[in-house]
């Protein structure tokens, strides 16, 4: 034992003594008057005591003195007086026994019960200071998971699917790791951080578990809101322990997951520039800044929000290199089902393929949900493998709820809705360039009565003006049948609305696909306003004028998509009525039914 410590022992033994001397000296100070036997006989005759408690030897009770106070007293009982008791009948005095059963247990607790609790409190605050180190709170520590040893990381570039070039990239980062002297006999230096970003569930923090995996390194992975709490300066103190821990086991990689949480601009106009997060970011700068490279320690950090980064961690020096993790095309997403599918038992008429093109702008995370639904629904109904309709009900499941088929629909909205869904099915259809129709159904889905579901048959990275036109006319077909066969309109189109004006917006203040405003970009995103830098600081960028027209244009590009969709419909009505009929009567029609009704009409 260290001579420290073993003064501090000795110390807290004279504390615990003093207060148990203390305690005992508490405890002789009697409550109760002690009285000789004697005086208690006297004062019984006389009809002085009011109540008493026998207790074996001791008798407690209470008597009146000469000002008539009340007085408790003790005293002990002779026990060879045995008429005690019916003297005390004849007084009227209130008499009981007490047991003597526990008494000293009571009396253990009450002699060094307070002892054992300071000495328990003491015991539990000194574990709570010793288990933090250096003799301070947990506070201060980061609380980053090590995967490491046994517990390492075993997902490796095989289970992660649908960006090779993603990965392409990161393999530098596992060469380095697995061999630095490669890359330092020139002079070379690895990038002190990688920052991977793109939409949420693309498979960020997968792809950070995959590289330490192939490198067989120890990995450190934090979440950013773990570093910010109420207490100031814990954030700082979090970031420098976890680049400690990091040089303790490099090579290493150290992660950061939702990094926007802690890395947001300093001082974007809201809290000062003093506030607990921008310090946390500060010390973040300083720890990229200060470790080098060459002790093998690589930060990767991941966010779907590097627009709201602050410049200075996305400098070279810092997060040296910008990796997108987009969301996967046709290809990536068939590799991705058979990645989630291993485990799954696939009947024998599965086509990945098929499931991929059907599954447009899925990413990973819809993907393993997607398999997992399907799953799911398969074993609700017994089978011993998934097949395809399984996939195609959970499709439809992910992309617009699960079906509601106990809702009760009247006669007369169910031919309304029909002719809403078959009014989008038509125009879709005759209209060139439109996405084919996969599906129509009366079955509630979600907040949908009724849907039309069209699935592209390519992946599309940018769209013409006539697209745009065309998705609007598709839009507004549900909404114009209603006005042709009921001449009248409902709230079903409500969300086809919201839609039509969203992309004629667009067109008109982003795309520059107006004739009268022209080539100008007269709005920013909405998506990538960041509330202090951009929404309190940004000026009108158009005069009241200009604002009119873009009214005028928006308006103008409904209205002509309106009336071409009127005159479609109304030159085939007939083959409207039929695909409305059949619908009324199936509630579900496929694509190939679709086109023999209208082939026939």
């Amino acid at each position: 034992m260290k001579k420290n410590e073993l003064k501090s022992l000795i110390s807290w033994i004279l504390i615990f003594f003093l207060i148990f001397l203390f305690i005992r000296g508490l405890r002789e100070l009697q409550v109760e008057k002690e009285i000789p036997y004697s005086e208690f006989k006297i004062l019984l005759k006389e009809g002085r005591i009011s109540e008493v408690r026998i207790k074996s030897d001791i008798i407690f009770g209470k008597y009146s003195d000469e000002q008539n106070k009340i007085v408790q007293f003790k005293t002990y009982r002779v026990l060879e007086d045995t008429k005690l008791i019916d003297e005390l009948e004849n007084k009227n005095v209130k008499f009981a026994a007490v047991g003597d059963k526990g008494s000293w247990i009571w009396s253990v607790l009450l002699n060094f019960g307070p002892v054992l609790l300071i000495f328990l409190l003491w015991y539990l605050w000194t574990k709570q200071l010793q288990s933090g180190g250096k003799q301070a709170m947990m506070f201060g520590k980061s609380r980053a998971r090590l995967y490491v040893g046994k517990n390492k990381s075993d997902v490796t570039f095989k289970d992660v699917a649908g960006c090779d070039e993603v990965k392409e990239e990161l393999q530098e980062i596992i060469e380095f790791l697995k061999d630095p002297k490669k890359f330092q006999r020139l002079g070379g230096k690895i990038p002190k951080g990688v920052l991977l970003y793109g939409p949420p569930g693309t498979g960020k923090t997968l792809l950070a578990k995959a590289v330490a995996g192939e490198a067989g390194v120890p990995f450190f992975s934090a979440s950013g809101s773990e570093f910010v709490e109420m207490f100031v300066g814990v954030g700082a103190s979090r970031v420098r322990d976890l680049f400690e821990q990091g040089r303790r086991y490099a090579p290493c990689l150290l992660f950061i997951d939702e990094l926007d949480a802690v890395g947001r601009h300093r001082f974007a106009g809201i809290g000062g520039g003093h506030d607990e997060r921008e310090q946390t970011l500060n010390q973040l700068l300083v720890e990229l800044d200060g470790f080098d490279t060459k002790e093998g320690v690589i930060l990767i950090g991941a966010t779907n929000r590097p627009d709201v980064l602050d410049p200075a961690l996305l400098r070279p020096g810092r997060f040296d290199r910008h990796i997108v993790v987009p969301v996967p095309d046709i290809k990536g997403r068939e590799e991705i089902l058979k990645v989630h599918s291993r485990k799954v038992k696939l009947s024998d008429d599965i086509n990945l393929s098929i499931i991929a093109q059907r599954t447009p702008g899925f990413v990973g995370a819809d993907i393993a949900n997607l398999v997992n639904e399907a799953a799911l629904l398969a074993a609700r109904k017994n089978k011993n493998a998934v097949d395809m309709s399984d996939f195609d009900e959970a499709i439809e499941k992910v992309m617009a709820g699960p079906a509601r088929k106990s809702r009760v629909i009247s006669e007369r909205e169910k031919k309304i809705i029909a002719y809403h869904e078959s009014g989008h099915a038509l125009v879709a259809k005759l209209t060139p360039g439109c996405d084919p129709v996969h599906k129509i159904s009366l079955i509630p889905r979600g907040p949908a009565l009724g849907y039309t579901l069209q699935l592209p048959a390519e992946d599309k990275y940018i769209i013409s003006k006539q697209e745009l036109l065309n998705k609007i006319s598709v839009l507004l077909g549900g909404r114009t049948a209603e006005k042709i066969i009921f001449n009248d309109f409902t709230t079903g189109a409500q969300n086809d609305l919201s839609k039509a004006t969203e992309i004629a917006t667009k067109m008109v203040t982003e795309y520059g696909m107006s004739e009268k405003i022209g080539p100008l970009t007269l709005r920013k995103r909405e998506e990538e306003i960041f509330l202090g830098r951009d929404y309190l600081t940004r000026e009108k960028m158009y005069s009241e004028a200009t604002a009119k027209l873009i009214d005028e244009e928006i308006k103008d590009i409904i209205e002509k998509c309106e009336q071409s969709v009127e005159k479609l419909l109304s030159e085939n009505i007939k083959k409207l009525h039929s695909l409305a009929q059949r619908i009324i009567e199936k509630e579900v029609l496929e694509s190939q039914e679709i086109d023999e009704i209208i082939a026939n009409n």
